[in-house]
């Protein structure tokens, strides 16, 4: 008898919300093959087929957004508003993909110089393999599936402990829009049973959204097995204000940057890099924001943080605030644990960060912002630079064309806002470098991501 359960909590109430038994390592194995089994019918159908079904999974989910929306705040904490939203995130995603899939996974025919006909053609592999978390268990979920979808795939899941129900309604909405089943397989197991899985010769690709850490050990493990991986990894962004910024705009772009998804996002921004010339400006005035963030019912309207979504994390970070504190930053607002129910951290500014404090060199997940004084707009873009990760960033300036230069040529990462800040759109890639991982989903990029970019040569058409 199997009984190793998973247990979900809400981080609001600290109660359970309902268990989930883990597969047996026999019923993992056999998920598998018939996801392969249903992969091996998928890659017949012709793009356009394909699209009609993703199409209609955007349709079932707007039709899910109220059930979807309450069971991932209830899961994860996230303000309900902003569930909502990621769940219209998920359906413009799916629309897109519908939309630009059959034209950028065509065959495309070239002209050889010797005479002879070339076709390249974009076929999918097998089934991929996804491990995403818990921050958002709709988009996380949707930004790697549906581009494998298309591009023709089967698509495994194993989702983070802590929304295993917003996994398995996924599947349901997939599979109530038409999607063969069996094709999208949630898998509910364990890390050993994982690392198993990747060794299985019908698994064909690997990609992880996550730590760096973990990023690492899924890297390693699927290379030793020869297989591609894609890793969106963890960041601390920098948001540089320079000296032409419009200060109101960025004071207030910068404090929804850090506090959104209740600071638990990759793409957060995380790291203010100021100007000497209006630091202190700067510093006033969003201080004075961040103070002014409300705690509370993350379903209700006027909550502006909801609890952070595991206990753990949330003591974590109070660490990482402390240990900053300990080697020289210092605390403007927040900093402390309150005392209440509920996984709960406030709006906290750190500034004087410099290296040598986790508030300079670690990523801090969840509402803590970090603000450095730079000298000028050259030491600023330093700073920014200044960190082994390169996930996203932003810069402030009424130079737009400037900002543009300095974004194209002098920032050292996958994505950057200018004037504004986003966590991700259909249209544009996502992705990172250096510890932030490689790969880019979204954009037509991700559908590429594991295919097959097979070279089929012909003879030279008869004259």
């Amino acid at each position: 008898m199997n009984d190793r359960t998973i247990k979900t909590v809400n981080p609001l109430t600290g109660q359970e919300i309902d268990s989930y038994t883990y597969m047996t390592d026999h019923e993992m194995t056999s998920a598998l093959e018939a996801c392969h089994a249903a992969f091996d019918q998928w890659r017949l159908r012709p793009l356009p087929d394909r699209a009609k079904i993703i199409s209609a999974i955007a349709d079932r989910l707007e039709q899910s957004t109220d059930a979807l929306a309450q069971l991932m705040t209830d899961e994860t904490g996230k303000l309900l508003k902003d569930s909502r939203d990621e769940v219209a995130l998920c359906a413009a995603i799916c629309r897109w993909t519908a939309k630009k899939g059959p034209e950028a996974l065509a065959d495309e025919e070239r002209a050889l110089n010797d005479g002879r006909r070339g076709v390249v053609n974009y076929s999918p592999i097998g089934v991929i393999y996804g491990i995403q978390p818990w921050n958002f268990p709709a988009y996380q979920v949707v930004r790697y599936a549906i581009a494998n979808l298309m591009a023709g795939n089967g698509v495994l899941l194993k989702h983070a402990e802590i929304c295993t129900g917003s996994g398995l309604m996924l599947r349901d909405i997939f599979e109530e829009a038409g999607l063969p089943k069996g094709l999208f397989t949630v898998m509910i197991i364990d890390h050993d049973q994982s690392n198993t899985l990747i060794e299985h010769k019908l698994v064909r690709g690997v990609t992880l959204t996550g730590s760096e850490k973990a990023g690492r050990a899924v890297a390693e493990k699927a290379g030793s097995e020869l297989k591609k991986t894609v890793l969106e990894l963890g960041s601390n962004d920098a948001y540089v204000v320079l000296s032409d910024a419009d200060l109101e705009l960025a004071v207030e772009t910068c404090v929804q940057g850090r506090i959104y998804n209740n600071g638990q996002t990759c793409v957060n921004a995380k790291r203010f890099v100021v100007v000497d010339a209006i630091h202190d400006a700067f510093v006033e005035r969003y201080v004075e924001k961040m103070k002014g963030i409300d705690l509370g019912d993350p379903n209700e309207k006027a909550t502006g943080l909801g609890p952070m979504s595991r206990e753990d994390l949330r003591d974590e970070l109070h660490e990482q605030v402390k240990k900053s504190i300990d080697n020289g930053a210092r605390c403007l607002t927040g900093g402390e644990v309150p005392e209440r129910d509920g996984f709960f951290y406030p709006a906290t500014v750190l500034v004087d960060v410099a290296p040598g404090q986790p508030a300079y060199d670690d990523e801090l997940f969840g509402p803590v912002a970090s603000i450095i004084r730079a000298k000028d707009d050259e030491d600023a873009m330093r700073i920014a630079n200044d960190s082994r990760y390169g996930l996203g960033g932003g810069i402030f300036s009424k130079d737009e064309a400037r900002a543009l230069d300095l974004a194209r040529d002098h920032f050292d990462t996958g994505m950057v806002f200018i004037n504004n800040f986003n966590v991700a759109t259909p249209e544009m890639p996502f992705g990172g470098v250096k510890a932030s991982g490689y790969g880019r989903e979204h954009g037509g990029f991700g559908m590429k991501e594991f295919v097959n970019i097979k070279a089929i040569t012909l003879p030279a058409k008869a004259a």
